[in-house]
């Protein structure tokens, strides 16, 4: 009982989010048509149930106490479990905000066919979406922030749904200027004695070279970068051999700024996936079924 007395209302928490965002009251009550007394005396309400001061009043603005900090932090995963709560109980009726995330690679090449899908399928519904290594597609799916997850190199991931929606494979890469461009390629031992660039740990990518290296010894990585664009500038500026999507890489091959380099004897091909939580959004056929096509 003692426990819900304290529980602040979500009023209260934006208020306090926003004043920390907007660095006085008077802006955090305009930002939220609030008169400025009333929202003074919230604030107050607040910091009586918390027990604690929030903020720091002085000539440079309105500072969050440490304390206030911790709050504030604390707030915005609330606020932003509450719109989730709201945005979940509207799809699984079949309205509401649609809450896509996928893997770089899958963002930049596949994303435009399904978004476009899905925007004839559902007019006025609105949509948001955001792009994520494989692990943090898995991470946003699990944690109820996306409704549907795409990922590229990860086996059927524990605990969601999961359906293979196509197939990729990277390849190797070098600039024309490197000793591997013009030869007949390489085998899976002299790629793995190799400082490669590579994408950050989490990445489909990063995991689908460790597993087809696997159990070779490895060196350490050239560089380690955190986009496919980065890797790719780095490749082609000569910085060493890296490996890469054939989707990412395929006009750079073409028009002679990357060359291809074969590797014997390693199977460097992935699965492009679907992921999602609980029921399938039955809403979304219609888009997936135009991504699958694509693929096909």
């Amino acid at each position: 009982m003692e426990r819900s007395r304290a529980r602040p209302d979500i009023g209260s928490l934006e208020l306090l989010v926003t004043i920390a965002e907007r660095g006085s009251l008077s802006a955090a009550a305009a930002a939220l048509d609030i008169a400025q007394p009333n929202a003074s005396r919230q604030l107050s309400r607040l910091e009586r149930r918390l027990g604690v001061r929030l903020f720091d009043r002085g000539t440079r603005g309105t500072e969050p106490t440490p304390a206030g900090r911790v709050a504030v932090e604390h707030a915005r995963r609330v606020l932003d479990a509450a719109d989730g709560l709201v945005d979940q109980v509207r799809a699984a009726a079949g309205s509401g905000r649609v809450r896509i995330v996928a893997s770089q690679t899958i963002a930049e090449h596949l994303m435009p066919t399904f978004l476009a899908a899905l925007a004839a399928d559902l007019p006025g519904v609105p949509a948001s979406f955001e792009v994520e290594n494989t692990a943090g597609v898995l991470a946003a799916v699990r944690r109820g922030r996306a409704e549907l997850g795409f990922v590229e190199g990860a086996d059927d991931p524990v605990g969601l749904h999961s359906r293979v929606i196509g197939h990729d494979r990277l390849v190797a890469v070098v600039a024309p200027t490197h000793p591997w461009a013009h030869g007949t390629g390489i085998a899976a031992h002299a790629l793995a004695d190799t400082p490669l660039i590579v994408r950050e740990e989490g990445s489909g990518t990063r995991e689908v070279l460790a597993r087809a290296l696997a159990p070779l010894p490895t060196a350490e990585p050239a560089l380690v970068l955190h986009s496919n664009a980065a890797v790719r500038t780095a490749a082609a500026g000569g910085a060493g051999c890296a490996l890469l999507s054939e989707l990412v890489v395929a006009a750079d091959i073409r028009e002679g700024r990357l060359a291809r380099v074969p590797v014997h004897g390693l199977d460097l091909r992935r699965s492009l996936r679907v992921v999602w939580d609980g029921p399938w959004p039955a809403r979304l056929d219609g888009a997936l079924h135009a991504l699958i096509d694509q693929q096909g």
